[in-house]
C-alpha cells in the first residue's frame, strides 16, 4: 500500500509539472527574458544615433532624479491610484445588484458591461475628444448653463485624463466583482440584519470581506493598465499631462534612445511590482497568523 501511495504521489507530481511547463515556458521566453533584457540595455550608454554602445553607466538612472521626470513619475501614480479608486467604488455597488437580479436583466447588466469593448480601443478615444472638443456641444452646454466660462478647457486636464481612464476601465473593476458577487451566499446579508446589523454594516463587514479576493484582482486589473497607459494622456491630456507610458513612447520611438526609454521601463516594473510585493506580503503574514493560530488550538485541545 505505501508503495502504490508513493508511486501515485510521483505520477501526480510528473502530472502537475507536465501540465504547468507550457505556461511556465511562455512566461519564461515572453516575460522574463525579455524584462532582464530591457533591464541590461537600461544600464548601457546610447549614440545620438539611436544605437546601444557597449559599456556601463548609471546616467540613465542618473536622469530619472531631474524634478521634471519626478512630476512625471508622481502624476503617473496619483492618477492611476485615484483612477482604481474610483473604478471601485463605481464596482462594488454594481457587481452587487447585478448578482442579486434575476437571471434575465443579470444577462442584459452584463451585455451593457461588455458593449464598449466591441468598439475600437481608439476610436472610443477619439469620440471623447469630439465630445469635450472646445466647439462640442457639452461645451456649448455648459457654457449656455453658466456652469464654465468661455475659455474653459474640458480637454487637456488631469481631470479628462482621469475620466477617460475609468470609463475605459471600469469594465475590468466590475467583473470580477460580479463574478465574485454572483457566488456569494445573500442569506449571510439576511443573517446579519437579523442579528441587529443596518443594510450599511452588513455590507462593508459580511459582504466585502468575502469578496476581497475579487476586489484585489479588480485592483490590479485597473491599476495595472492604468500606470501603463500612455495613448489616453497623449490624446485627451496633452503635453502637460504626460505619464511614464509617454516618455517611454517618446524616447523609443522619437528620441530613439533606448536605454533611456528601458531605464523608464524598468522604473514603471517597480512601481507595479510594489502593490504586489505588498500584497503578497500580507497574504503570507495572514498565512502565518493563520498557521500559529491552528497550532495553538491544537495545542489546547490536546491538553
Amino acid at each position: 500500500m505505501k508503495n502504490d501511495t508513493k508511486h501515485t504521489r510521483k505520477t501526480s507530481f510528473w502530472i502537475e509539472w507536465l501540465i504547468s511547463l507550457p505556461p511556465f515556458a511562455w512566461l519564461v521566453v515572453f516575460f522574463l527574458i525579455p524584462t532582464i533584457i530591457v533591464i541590461i540595455m537600461a544600464f548601457h550608454p546610447a549614440s545620438p544615433y539611436g544605437d546601444i554602445l557597449p559599456g556601463w553607466t548609471l546616467d540613465n538612472f542618473r536622469a530619472l532624479c531631474k524634478s521634471y521626470y519626478l512630476i512625471i513619475i508622481w502624476r503617473t501614480v496619483w492618477i492611476s491610484v485615484l483612477s482604481t479608486a474610483i473604478c471601485l467604488i463605481f464596482a462594488v455597488p454594481v457587481g452587487y445588484y447585478m448578482a442579486r437580479l434575476s437571471l434575465k436583466w443579470r444577462q442584459m447588466m452584463m451585455v451593457l458591461v461588455i458593449v464598449p469593448f466591441w468598439t475600437n480601443f481608439l476610436i472610443r478615444i477619439f469620440s471623447w475628444q469630439l465630445v469635450l472638443n472646445p466647439e462640442g456641444i457639452l461645451k456649448k452646454t455648459l457654457f449656455y448653463l453658466g456652469l464654465v466660462g468661455e475659455h474653459t478647457m474640458l480637454l487637456y486636464q488631469p481631470g479628462t485624463v482621469i475620466l477617460v481612464i475609468i470609463y475605459t476601465y471600469l469594465p475590468f473593476a466590475i467583473l470580477p466583482i460580479y463574478a465574485a458577487a454572483e457566488k456569494f451566499d445573500f442569506s449571510l446579508i439576511e443573517a446579519a440584519h437579523d442579528l441587529g446589523a443596518g443594510r450599511t454594516k452588513a455590507f462593508f463587514s459580511v459582504f466585502l470581506p468575502n469578496i476581497s479576493k475579487s476586489l484585489m484582482t479588480a485592483t490590479f486589473m485597473v491599476l495595472i493598465p492604468c500606470l501603463g497607459s500612455y495613448v489616453i494622456p497623449d490624446l485627451v491630456g496633452g503635453t502637460g499631462c504626460e505619464m511614464i507610458g509617454n516618455i517611454i513612447a517618446s524616447r523609443a520611438f522619437v528620441a530613439r534612445n533606448i536605454p533611456m526609454a528601458a531605464a523608464w521601463s524598468s522604473v514603471l516594473m517597480v512601481i507595479i511590482l510594489v502593490p504586489f510585493g505588498v500584497v503578497l506580503s500580507s497574504q503570507l503574514l495572514a498565512r502565518r497568523r493563520r498557521a500559529r493560530f491552528d497550532n495553538k488550538v491544537i495545542g489546547v485541545s490536546r491538553k
